[in-house]
């Protein structure tokens, strides 16, 4: 074998090594069942260490929007950036959020949001936001002060940043610290306390079916039910439902502000330290222990309606 075959060979047989030791990615966006329409949806294909579509997602920068609350409002410590070292495709139908720590100890991580910002209910229908998301794969100490989500906030708070959280929140799935549990919350009407018991939230929990949330994907999903009468929001994960809430617990004020709205954008993130990791750990995270490099892997990410 010529030097030039035994180097061909010896790079393929690494390209399968990666393949194979890879996160699994799904081809494409699944088709949604039947009587259901995809509104809109990312499944992350391109080149490896290229950034999300610009046409799909704006990149949030530093610690926080421009005259919005410090740290995100929530006590994170990590710097977002636009960097591939932190946001970047992996060439295999993913898009990878990777928390890093510098030598003097500052960490940066990524948080992107959809432009569009009008995803609702259709009257009388029902609005589903899902992705497939592996969490960072790290746990117990290393894991200590990892914050990743998948979101959505109502578009009014776009340019306010003071309007929170009587323009409504729907955290699809969140985890902290390595936990192998999703959460599911809704925020709304006044903080502190009011209809969703700010700052906590309204939130229920459960273990990721079959493999743990670090060592695989699951689908994570969210349903806004206007179909039925009161109207329900629902929270799923590989198609088991762990919470839901009903339109008659709240006052007529506060479901108006979070309903009546333009509609809602999407957001992705991997916060590091804050209010529910700390809470969580019961002392400031990150620890000297946590390891950085551990990256949130969404395989796509869809919305759907169902008139």
């Amino acid at each position: 074998m010529s030097k030039r075959s035994a180097l061909a060979a010896g790079l393929g047989a690494v390209a399968v090594l990666a393949a194979l030791l890879a996160p699994t990615a799904a081809a494409d966006v699944p088709p949604p069942p039947d009587g259901w329409t995809v509104q809109w949806a990312d499944d992350f294909d391109g080149a490896a260490g290229t950034l999300p579509s610009a046409e799909n997602w704006q990149v949030d920068l530093g610690h926080n929007y421009p005259g919005g609350p410090a740290n995100w409002g929530t006590g994170e410590i990590q710097s977002y950036t636009d960097s591939p070292d932190n946001l970047s495709l992996d060439g295999a139908g993913n898009l990878r959020i990777t928390p890093l720590r510098d030598g003097s100890g500052n960490w940066t991580s990524a948080r992107i949001e959809t432009r569009r910002g009008d995803f609702k209910a259709p009257e009388g229908g029902v609005l589903a936001i899902e992705g497939r998301i592996q969490m960072p794969n790290v746990t117990g100490e290393a894991a200590l002060g990892y914050w990743p989500a998948f979101w959505a906030l109502g578009s009014p708070y776009r340019g306010n940043y003071q309007n929170w959280p009587a323009i409504g929140e729907f955290d699809v799935m969140e985890n902290v610290n390595g936990e192998d549990r999703v959460h599911g919350v809704l925020h709304c009407g006044v903080n502190p306390g009011g209809d969703c018991n700010e700052t906590q939230g309204l939130g229920g929990s459960r273990a990721c079916p079959g493999s743990t949330c670090q060592s695989g994907f699951h689908t994570y999903r969210f349903e806004w039910d206007r179909s039925v009468a009161p109207n329900e929001l629902r929270w799923s994960v590989d198609g088991e439902r762990f919470h839901s809430l009903s339109q008659d617990r709240f006052s007529a004020g506060t479901w108006a502000d979070m309903t009546e709205h333009t509609g809602y954008f999407l957001l992705l993130n991997v916060a590091m330290g804050g209010a529910f990791p700390d809470g969580a750990a019961g002392r400031a995270t990150p620890v000297a222990g946590t390891e950085p490099g551990r990256p949130m892997v969404v395989d796509y990410v869809s919305v759907s309606t169902k008139p």
